[in-house]
């Protein structure tokens, strides 16, 4: 008899879990989504023709693996897209004699340019922090010279037990450029002082940069390459689907469904029984608020952890009392349409209509809580209906569901969106075509409230033999997309027996590089 797999959650990871099942086993997945979408958080919402990548997402990843898993689902360009056309811009092209071109097909993958910023003291600033000229001169010789006599003292004195994301963050940068640059995006993301968050945050997000780091990456810039070892340096570039992650992901889904699996859409779980050491069943709420019990031999989870344990049965009070005190940071985000940007293109890299190149922007200003700012034209031309003559932005804001920011109807919050962006000279207001925004629950796990006692939850949720955590949420972990792929992999490998360890699982997203480096 055939196995049967309950899925909870349509995200990266559920499936990618699903997919491997039934391309590589006689597993039937089953899926049980919340939304009436899949991708989770790397969905792609639409707003009249206007698409919304949710957080930016670039498909970059160092396991082979996974890049050529997306790959496989949507092939690179074989020929340019529109707005490299029009801008005569060399892209890197697929050679294979049947590669896509995107603008006479949407099954494909765009290879994009990476460019990323800081907005602080309304002056672009390199993303991640570059020790170049236009950072000397737009934080002025004081400020450099304070950066490097604390630089220069945490590496005579440095913080011996870093017990924190303070500690970690001054220990590679020291005190001054942390307060900088790091500091105050880091509380606007998190709602938090860093001194309250754990050190593995940044073990996990930033890894190996430091000063030392962005020294070795200017002198290769300024001086060029003489041979010898091979240096790190960043990604200069990136895959992209034609319409947004959530373009790929709909596309997975698709392939799931053609080949036997079940997507159910408004299906949240509510209960998920557990007798000894295995899960019998998945009891969920359907959209006409029924209930549907669901059986099977084999369970992956993607939800959070906080509302997995509360929905189990049989849970020891202690490993109760650890999730409860998880904590998340949600998110919301407003797209705006522009007749254009205020912001001027200075770089060299050529944009249609000359809007600045960056795919996203940090926002580093103090006065404002606006945290991230995304320019989709960039991302992918198709994203935007009228590209040539509209800029399509989405205005990004972290906070807590209680928080004025999540509960703030509609029209007020996109009107308080729209007053921030243009005081700190994103945009003029009356530029302004049209406003759209979204709630996302639960975007980011938090690295504090009593995540220091995770592991008695890995612990317990490890001695159930047919229960597997994946995902950003399933695993309580910062994870990239490709993170989040490689662990359905990996979980799937398990299953089937080709791995033999569920640490193997668990030990995705803990290497000591930098997500975005390069050898």
């Amino acid at each position: 008899m055939k196995r049967k797999a309950i899925i909870i959650g349509a995200g990266p990871a559920g499936l990618t879990a699903a997919y491997e099942m039934l391309t590589r086993s006689d597993i039937e997945p089953i899926i049980l989504e919340e939304n009436d979408f899949v991708g989770g958080i790397s969905a792609t919402l639409d707003y009249k023709n206007n698409k919304i990548d949710m957080g930016g997402h670039r498909f970059f990843s160092k396991s082979d693996r996974v890049m050529n898993w997306w790959l496989s689902i949507l092939p690179q360009q074989g020929k340019p897209s529109v707005d490299d056309i029009m801008l005569n811009r060399e892209v890197e092209l697929s050679s294979l004699p049947d590669a896509p071109d995107p603008e006479k097909t949407d099954r494909v993958m765009l290879k994009r340019h990476r460019l990323s910023r800081i907005f602080y003291l309304k002056t672009f600033f390199s993303y991640p922090v570059s020790l170049n000229f236009d950072t000397i001169r737009g934080l002025g010789l004081w400020r450099m010279f304070k950066i490097g006599c604390s630089y220069l003292k945490v590496l005579v004195f440095p913080i011996k037990d870093e017990k924190s994301l303070e500690d970690f963050m001054i220990n590679r940068f020291g005190r001054e450029l942390y307060l900088t640059f790091f500091k105050d995006y880091t509380e606007k993301l998190w709602g938090i002082d860093c001194s309250k968050i754990s050190a593995e945050w940044g073990a996990q997000r930033i890894k190996g940069i430091s000063i030392l780091k962005v020294l070795k990456q200017m002198f290769k810039d300024l001086f060029g390459k003489k041979g010898g070892a091979v240096e790190t340096s960043f990604i200069d570039s990136f895959f992209y689907p034609k319409f947004g992650p959530g373009h790929l992901w709909q596309s997975v889904a698709k392939l799931i469904e053609e080949k036997g699996g079940k997507i159910l859409h408004r299906h949240k779980v509510i209960r998920i029984v557990k007798k000894g050491n295995q899960i019998t069943s998945v009891e969920a709420i359907d959209e006409h608020g029924k209930l549907k019990v669901f059986e099977g031999d084999i369970f992956i989870s993607t939800m959070p952890v906080k509302d997995l344990i509360e929905s189990m049965t049989d849970v020891p009070n202690k490993v109760k009392k650890v999730a409860e005190g998880l904590m998340y940071r949600d998110f919301r985000t407003v797209g705006i349409l522009l007749k254009k940007l205020k912001l001027k293109n200075t770089t060299h890299f050529k944009t249609v209509s000359n809007i600045v190149p960056d795919t996203w922007i940090y926002i580093q200003e103090r006065d404002v809580k606006l945290g991230r700012l995304q320019i989709f034209n960039n991302w992918s031309p198709y994203m935007v209906k009228d590209f040539k003559d509209t800029v399509w932005i989405g205005l990004e804001y972290f906070c807590n569901e209680k928080d004025q920011i999540w509960t703030d109807d509609d029209d007020t919050f996109i009107k308080f969106a729209i007053e921030e962006a243009s005081q700190i000279g994103i945009f003029d207001k009356e530029d302004v075509l049209d406003a759209y925004t979204h709630r996302v629950k639960k975007a980011y796990p938090a690295y504090f409230g009593s995540y220091e006692r995770f592991d008695e939850i890995k612990t317990f949720v490890n001695g159930i033999d047919n229960l597997f955590l994946v995902g950003r949420n399933g695993m309580h972990r910062y994870n990239n997309m490709d993170h989040s792929t490689l662990a359905a992999m990996k979980t799937v490998d398990f299953i089937l027996g080709e791995c033999n360890s569920r640490e193997e699982i668990w030990s995705i997203n803990t290497e000591a590089d930098y997500h975005e480096e390069k050898k």
